[in-house]
């Protein structure tokens, strides 16, 4: 299987990117492989055309998998198993976002919180306590307001997005109506 210049292109770039938002450069060139095919990959088509050892492609398909990235097919008379990507990247965005969630936000509340019951010994620890109790409040806050995101159908989420600064305004001209004008008052 030969990658066209533009898919090539593609497959590299996912890959150099991969490594920064924390998965392995093979991993990064897999997915983006499977996410642009036009149909289901075996794992030796992905050896062929990535130019990987098996062994680097069924533990890249375990990695994408455990990060349910990938749907697995079977195709009748065939043995082998094919990977394929959601078609819908809302879908894919959701589980991205669901999956570092609990990788990443959730152990960090649970550091929090356990650090925010401990009774400080110093005035440094009181500091940090109340440093962390700021960061613990604020990922708080955020996740909270990323679940009630998750929760909307798409056209919704996709309106939302671009209206963009437009919220901003809309709730400072709310805020306006909400409070009476110092002409008003006296």
């Amino acid at each position: 299987m030969n990658l066209t210049p533009l898919i090539q292109s593609f497959v590299l770039h996912f890959g150099e990117m991969g490594s920064r938002w924390g998965i392995n450069r093979t991993v990064g060139q897999m997915y983006a492989l499977l996410f642009v095919s036009e149909k289901p990959l075996n794992a030796d088509e992905m050896a062929e055309a990535l130019g990987f050892s098996r062994s680097n492609v069924s533990m890249g398909l375990k990695e994408l998998e455990s990060w349910r990235l990938v749907k697995l097919q079977h195709f009748p008379g065939d043995r082998r198993e094919y990977y394929s990507t959601p078609e819908d990247v809302w879908a894919i965005f959701k589980t991205l976002a669901d999956e570092r969630k609990k990788r990443e936000v959730e152990p960090t509340l649970s550091m929090l919180r356990e650090a925010l019951m401990e009774t400080p010994a110093n005035e440094a620890e009181r500091h940090a306590q109340a440093r962390m109790g700021q960061m613990h409040d604020l990922i708080d806050l955020t996740t909270s307001w990323f679940s009630d995101i998750q929760k909307l159908d798409v056209e919704t989420l996709k309106k939302l997005m671009t209206l963009g600064a437009q919220v901003q305004k809309f709730l400072e001209f709310k805020q306006k109506l909400s409070f009476p004008r110092s002409s008003e008052k006296e």
